[in-house]
């Protein structure tokens, strides 16, 4: 159940209307002030979840930019026990000769098991910060490279005990198409028995969608023969792009209607962001990147600024404007009613379940849902 503040709310009436205590409404939505509340505020009602909810897998990137995981993410993990099928930390960098630059997961892995999630070795053909269609050419072309990453992931999977290898390269255009889809059935015929494969696939609305993020992934080849697949299904609204939701249900839908026409629904995640963005306007192309933020944090900023938060019903996504050092800023992020009507269409669809980008972004409304609507697989 749902409640959006209204003027004169307080949480001591909004818990006497719903005959739920306040303090379980405070920690269901791990109010950082609950004195405090915003106009046009989502607030999750916690009910007891049924019994007979369906199930589905979760998985959650786990991403830092340090050197080693910061507190906040390895605490985020924790705190989300039972409600991760899966933690996959992102991601080992593919070199040309096939070799893998190494990270350390610095906590990850003790974090996970405590959540009670499995683990996932994630290969990105990224170099210098930006997915790369030569490494990915070089890989295809070279047939000891490929017999190197495939070695070196096997390695990594053992040391880890991960469950599964998930296999990220993007942009690589149509020319790399084939080569990729062959590459992926040689990896999965060669990894150790009760291993998965699965595979992050640009959001498409048609098998010969142009560009080239897009045209180096077959989708249905791809489902043929990944265990799992993840579609990403955000970045609409994005940091250099004009202001909107960063996954508006509509475009989510038509990439998901045509993924489930070529690819057995069980076999999809739907891509979901932890975030959003806050940008300053009047936007115009080359402006600074927006800031990214999480939803907690979206709130806290909607609090300070004393602004009412909106709620657009095309693309099922809150928003706010605010005005800072002479500055209008407008905030697009997600909260209950948007994360709600995702977990409605992977119903609708009938799909294995979610994948979210990325958990260090708290969202704890998401996650009260989620146990509420769902049973999540634990391996």
């Amino acid at each position: 159940m749902i409640h959006v503040v209204r003027q004169g709310d307080s949480l001591y009436t909004i818990a006497r209307q719903y005959g739920v205590p306040a303090a379980d409404i405070a920690s269901a939505n791990e109010l950082p002030d609950p004195d405090v509340l915003v106009i046009g505020q989502a607030l999750v009602i916690p009910q007891t979840p049924p019994a007979d909810r369906p199930e589905i897998t979760v998985n959650g990137y786990a991403e830092w930019y340090t050197q080693t995981p910061p507190a906040s993410l390895i605490q985020e993990i924790r705190k989300r026990e039972g409600l991760l099928t899966y933690v996959m930390p992102a991601g080992y960098e593919v070199r040309r000769d096939g070799s893998l630059v190494l990270f350390d997961w610095g906590g990850i892995e003790e974090a996970a098991e405590a959540a009670g999630a499995a683990t996932a070795i994630v290969v990105m053909n990224l170099e210098e910060g930006a997915f790369s269609q030569e490494i990915a050419e070089a890989i295809f072309a070279s047939e000891a490279a490929q017999d190197r990453l495939i070695g070196e992931i096997n390695t990594l999977v053992r040391e880890k005990g991960a469950k599964d290898v998930h296999m990220d390269f993007e942009y690589l255009g149509r020319e790399n198409r084939d080569a990729y889809t062959a590459f992926l059935r040689k990896l999965k015929g060669q990894l150790d028995e009760g291993v998965t494969l699965s595979v992050a696939l640009a959001p498409k609305t048609s098998a010969d969608q142009p560009g080239v993020w897009y045209e180096g992934h077959d989708y249905g080849a791809i489902g043929g023969i990944a265990d799992f697949v993840v579609v990403m299904t955000y970045e609409w609204g994005y940091s250099g792009g004009p202001p909107m939701a960063v996954s508006p249900i509509g475009p989510v839908r038509d990439v998901l209607e045509f993924a489930v026409s070529v690819i057995q629904p069980s076999k999809i995640l739907m891509g979901q962001n932890l975030y959003g963005y806050d940008w300053t306007l009047p936007f115009e192309p080359g402006n600074p990147p927006a800031q990214g933020l999480s939803p907690q944090a979206a709130l806290v900023r909607a609090r300070e600024r004393n602004a009412a938060i909106q709620y657009d019903e095309t693309s099922q996504a809150p928003f706010f404007n605010y005005w800072r050092d002479g500055k209008e800023h407008v905030v697009w992020f997600e909260d209950a009613r948007s994360i709600k009507a995702k977990f409605d269409l992977i119903k609708e669809l009938g799909l294995m379940g979610i994948s979210y980008w990325h958990l260090s972004f708290p969202f704890p409304q998401n996650w009260r849902l989620l146990d509420e609507m769902f049973h999540v697989k634990q391996l």
